[in-house]
This record gives C-alpha cells, sequence and structure tokens, in this order.
C-alpha cells in the first residue's frame, strides 16, 4: 500500500511561502502591502491563514495533485 503525499508536500509549501512577514505581510503596519518585514500581526496572521486554506484546498481537490510513494 502506498501513502499519497501529495497534499503534505502542498501543505508544507504553501504554510512556508505563506508564512506572515517571511516574503510578504499584508495587511501591515504603514501601507497594504509589505515585503519582508518580519513583522507579524493578529489581522495578517488571519489573512495569510484564509489564504492558505484556499489556494490549500483548490490545488488539493480542483487539481488533484498526488504524489505516490513506490
Amino acid at each position: 500500500m502506498s501513502a499519497d503525499w501529495g497534499p503534505v508536500v502542498v501543505a508544507v509549501v504553501l504554510f512556508v511561502l505563506l508564512s506572515p512577514g517571511l516574503l510578504c505581510q499584508f495587511p501591515a503596519r504603514a501601507r497594504i502591502v509589505e515585503f519582508g518585514n518580519m513583522y507579524t500581526s493578529g489581522m495578517s496572521i488571519l489573512l495569510h491563514g484564509v489564504l492558505f486554506f484556499c489556494i490549500y484546498t483548490i490545488v488539493i481537490i480542483a487539481v488533484g495533485v498526488h504524489i505516490r510513494a513506490a
């Protein structure tokens, strides 16, 4: 029996890329979007979390990513 690693890989990549403040943050302190400021706020965490689950759902269900281990 082989495991499906697609959802795990997609979740890890999205988690790293959508971490607030790492690549971008919105809403930011002074502007709408700031890049690479390594700062987080409650609203930013909420917005990035919602984006994570929306993108994750689209990629896993609609696109159907599957990675099978041999």
